[in-house]
C-alpha cells in the first residue's frame, strides 16, 4: 500500500467544493433543504437546469465521501486498535460536530437576519438560544456536520464488527462489471424500500435516511477497497466504461425518465410508484458509475499535489465545517443584486469558496483550539 494517496486527497477536496456548490444551488432553486432560500420565482428552464445539476450531484458526492472515508478506516483500526481508534474518531469527528451544534448552528441561523433584518428572534437571540439548548433543538442542529455524525456511527459499527469477528474479512479480487451491476441493484432496491417510510425530502434529526442505503454500502465498499487494493487495480478501461454509463444516464436516461414519469416530485420521492423505483436505480447507477470513473481519472491524471492542491487539501475540512454561515451571510448580502438566478448561483458558489478558504487559511487553522481538529 502507498504511504500517501494524493489523488484521494484531491478527490476529497473536490467533493467538498461540490458540497458548497450544492448548498448555493439550493439557495436559489428551492429544491432541497437549506437555512435560507431566496424569495424569487424560479422559471421552468432554471428549474430544469438546477434539478439536473442537483440530482446528479446528489447521486454521488456524499456517498463518494463516505467511500473515501471508509477506505482509510481499516488501516487506522489495525494501527491503533479498537480503543484508540474510537477515541481518535470521537476527537476528529465528535468535536467538530459539537462545535457546529452549539456554536455554528446558532451563528448560521443568526446570519439569516443579516443585512435585511428579518425578526426570527422576536424576544432576542439569547432567549432563542436558551430554548435551543433546553428544548433539545440542538440534537437536530448538525447542519452539514450530519456527515460527521453518520461517519462516527459507521466507525463505531465497524469497530464492533471487527471486535466480534476478531480479524479482518477476506476480500475478493477487483470487482468485475457484473459484480458492480449487482452492487448497484442491491443499493437501488434497498433505497426504494427505505423510501416507503422515509421518502425523499424527509429527515430525522437532520439525517436523511432516504440516502443512507447508498452511504452505508459505499462506506462498507471503501473498507473492502482498502483490503483488496481495489483503487490501484481498477483498469482504466473499466473507468472509461463507467464514465460512458454515467454520460448515457445523464443525457439519455434522465430526460426519458422525466418525460415518461412526469414532473410530480412526490412520485419520485418514494412509495409504490414505478417512478420511485426508477429514480432509485438511476441515482445508484449514476453514483457508482461516476465514482468509479473519478477514481481512475484522478489516479491516472492527478496523483500529485502542487502548492494550490496542497492548499485546498489542507483547508478542505475547515471549509466543510464553516461554509454554512459564510454562504448564508453572502447570499443575504447579494440578495439586492437581482441578477438572473443562475448567475447568482455561480457567483455565490465562487465567493463562498474564496471567502471560506481564506478564512480557514488566515484565521481558523491558526487558532490552537481549532488547528488540531481542522
Amino acid at each position: 500500500m502507498k504511504a500517501r494517496y494524493f489523488y484521494i486527497d484531491n478527490l476529497r477536496w473536490v467533493m467538498i467544493l461540490l458540497v458548497v456548490s450544492m448548498h448555493a444551488a439550493v439557495t436559489y432553486s428551492h429544491l432541497g433543504s437549506w437555512y435560507y432560500m431566496e424569495d424569487r420565482p424560479v422559471g421552468a428552464v432554471e428549474t430544469g437546469i438546477f434539478a439536473t445539476y442537483q440530482v446528479t450531484l446528489q447521486s454521488f458526492f456524499m456517498g463518494f465521501l463516505f467511500f473515501l472515508a471508509g477506505f482509510f478506516v481499516p488501516a487506522a483500526y489495525d494501527k491503533k486498535g479498537p480503543g484508540r481508534f474510537l477515541r481518535d474518531r470521537a476527537f476528529r469527528l465528535g468535536l467538530p460536530l459539537l462545535l457546529y451544534m452549539f456554536v455554528l448552528q446558532p451563528v448560521a441561523v443568526f446570519c439569516i437576519t443579516l443585512f435585511h433584518g428579518e425578526r426570527i428572534f422576536p424576544d432576542g437571540f439569547f432567549s432563542w438560544y436558551g430554548r435551543y439548548l433546553t428544548h433539545g433543538r440542538w440534537l437536530g442542529g448538525t447542519g452539514p456536520l450530519w456527515f460527521c455524525e453518520a461517519l462516527l456511527l459507521f466507525c463505531v459499527a465497524y469497530a464492533g464488527i471487527r471486535a466480534v469477528r476478531g480479524r479482518a474479512v477476506a476480500v475478493p479480487g477487483t470487482p468485475t462489471r457484473p459484480r458492480v451491476w449487482l452492487f448497484i441493484a442491491l443499493i437501488a432496491v434497498c433505497t426504494f424500500l427505505v423510501r416507503f417510510p422515509w421518502p425523499n425530502g424527509t429527515s430525522f434529526y437532520n439525517l436523511q435516511f432516504c440516502y443512507f442505503s447508498q452511504y452505508i454500502f459505499f462506506f462498507a465498499a471503501g473498507t473492502l477497497a482498502y483490503r483488496g487494493d481495489w483503487l490501484s487495480r481498477i483498469p482504466v478501461r473499466d473507468g472509461k466504461f463507467w464514465g460512458r454509463v454515467a454520460l448515457v444516464g445523464l443525457i439519455v436516461v434522465w430526460p426519458l425518465l422525466i418525460v415518461a414519469g412526469g414532473t410530480d416530485f412526490h412520485v419520485y420521492a418514494g412509495g409504490a410508484h414505478w417512478q420511485s423505483l426508477a429514480m432509485a436505480f438511476w441515482e445508484t447507477t449514476m453514483g457508482v458509475s461516476i465514482s468509479l470513473y473519478l477514481v481512475t481519472l484522478f489516479r491516472e491524471r492527478w496523483d500529485g499535489q502542487g502548492p494550490v492542491a496542497q492548499f485546498f487539501s489542507k483547508n478542505a475540512f475547515a471549509v466543510y465545517v464553516f461554509h454554512a454561515p459564510v454562504l448564508i451571510a453572502l447570499s443575504r448580502w447579494m440578495s439586492p443584486a437581482g441578477w438572473p438566478l443562475l448567475v447568482m448561483f455561480l457567483c455565490l458558489t465562487l465567493l463562498s469558496i474564496l471567502v471560506t478558504f481564506a478564512l480557514s487559511s488566515l484565521a481558523l487553522r491558526r487558532l490552537p483550539v481549532l488547528k488540531r481538529i481542522l
